[in-house]
């Protein structure tokens, strides 16, 4: 009962920083509709890793069992995912977040401008929110995906498949995935050029 205590403690701070990062967005999605009557945000998803999946997550990298070792080597305890229109709006959100003053930068993956192997696109930051408890103040990790509604989806069949299959996919489905990938570029690219030449008219 008392490490079940201790475990549900360490992971209370977490759900905390998700709400501190996810009202910072609701504010800047309230302000864009307000002030340019459209939105560069489709829509949120946050989660808190298990449990389970935090000590799993801590035996594959290594860094034992203690909490404290935890917190140092496991950086994607919260998770936050903004799903946006258009590529242009992954950078926008991310200057908008990173340039507040309580925002600490600590990594940022770029799958967009680089995207993996596979074909998955997205924007990776690792950033550092203050949560204001009773009795202090602590400083979490957050790890923030910003992509836009094709590459949202993309990822979430991939993910399926690689479910389905144990990380074990048929190369014929490796190559359907590859060319989806492409497809849901070309996607984003052409939606974006459409939106310009709307602007321009």
């Amino acid at each position: 009962r008392r490490v079940h205590r201790e475990v549900s403690r360490f992971r209370l701070r977490y759900k905390f920083a998700i709400d501190q990062v996810a009202t910072k967005i609701a504010i800047l999605r309230e302000e864009f509709e307000q002030t340019y009557d459209r939105s560069p945000i489709e829509h949120v998803r946050s989660r808190l890793k298990s449990p389970e999946s935090l000590f799993a997550k801590a035996d594959r990298r290594g860094c034992g069992t203690s909490l404290e070792s935890i917190a140092e080597e496991v950086l994607d305890i919260a998770g936050v995912r903004v799903v946006c229109p258009f590529v242009s709006d992954i950078y926008w959100i991310r200057d908008m977040l990173t340039r507040q003053s309580d925002v600490t930068v600590l990594e940022v993956e770029d799958y967009v401008a680089t995207p993996k192997s596979n074909g998955y696109r997205s924007l990776h930051l690792n950033i550092k929110v203050p949560v204001y408890l009773s009795d202090r103040t602590e400083h979490v990790p957050v790890e923030l995906q910003i992509r836009t509604i094709a590459m949202d989806f993309w990822a979430t069949v991939e993910h399926d498949i690689y479910y389905k299959y144990e990380a074990t996919v048929p190369s014929s489905l490796l190559a359907e995935l590859s060319h989806a990938a492409a497809t849901a570029a070309d996607l984003d690219t052409r939606m974006e050029r459409l939106r310009d030449e709307v602007r321009g008219l």
